[in-house]
């Protein structure tokens, strides 16, 4: 499938496109590191993210303590600089043979869905770090954009409806990360640009993953909340931004 095809409902779904101003700035050779270090970054959050949704909400504790386990050697080697980058791939083994609990009438499918999205965020955490490996971009520490924590401060405070809320918030932010991958696939030499558009076909259904699983859960229609984050996430996109990330807002 074309990857216009793949954007065309996701272009549909968010409220705005990214400013021309962040695609320049983004583009600079100079602001090359930033990009990678914090789209690497994004994709661990993401992986964290589901995990932090499938432990609160689908597993018990021993199961929850071997998930925490899991994703440790991906954690340490962003937060406390330790371990070999390369070792990395043999530890992406997670599995949906996660028992959930008994009480949770959600559990499997979120399970199922979660699993097969941290997999992939994962194998693209990795494989930034080959970029990065490529490009001769080190790690360092950044600080976090005001992105999520823009959204996520508006998720409701009660269940069911705060993890409705947090998965349609998932969805916005897999939504625009994939908007702003095509974006940049154009201006970018042919190995990253081609790495861009493989990110794009692997991650164009995962906002629809998180919707899907937010109408389950849900006992009332979702369309006002995902239209009340749309326009949230849209403000955060068009307004201006003093802290130049990936999915910052325009730049200042």
């Amino acid at each position: 499938m074309p990857h216009s095809e793949l954007l065309a409902p996701i272009n549909n779904f968010l409220l705005c496109e990214t400013p021309n101003e962040w695609v320049n700035e983004a583009i600079k050779k100079e602001n090359l590191s930033i990009i990678l270090i914090d789209h690497l970054i994004c994709e661990l959050k993401a992986a964290q993210s589901a995990m932090f949704l499938i432990r609160k909400y689908a597993v018990d504790k021993e199961s929850s303590d071997a998930l925490l386990e899991w994703l440790k050697p991906f954690e340490t080697l962003i937060y406390k600089r330790e371990g070999n980058w390369r070792d990395l791939a043999a530890k992406n083994k997670l599995t949906k043979s996660i028992i959930p609990k008994s009480n949770s009438p959600y559990g499997q499918d979120l399970i199922d869905k979660m699993v097969m999205l941290i997999k992939e965020e994962l194998h693209h955490f990795y494989q930034v770090l080959e970029i990065m490996d490529e490009y001769g971009v080190e790690y360092r520490s950044i600080t976090p954009c005001r992105y999520a924590k823009g959204m996520l401060r508006n998720v409701k405070t009660f269940e069911p409806n705060a993890l409705v809320d947090k998965l349609i918030v998932g969805a916005y932010i897999e939504a625009r990360s994939c908007e702003r991958f095509a974006k940049l696939a154009p201006h970018v030499d042919k190995r990253l640009g081609d790495f861009y558009i493989s990110l794009l076909r692997s991650e164009a259904r995962h906002y629809q993953d998180y919707l899907t699983l937010a109408q389950e859960i849900a006992d009332f229609d979702i369309s006002e909340r995902v239209d009340f984050f749309g326009k949230i996430e849209a403000d955060l996109i068009i307004t201006t931004d003093e802290d130049f990330k990936f999915h910052s807002g325009k730049p200042a």
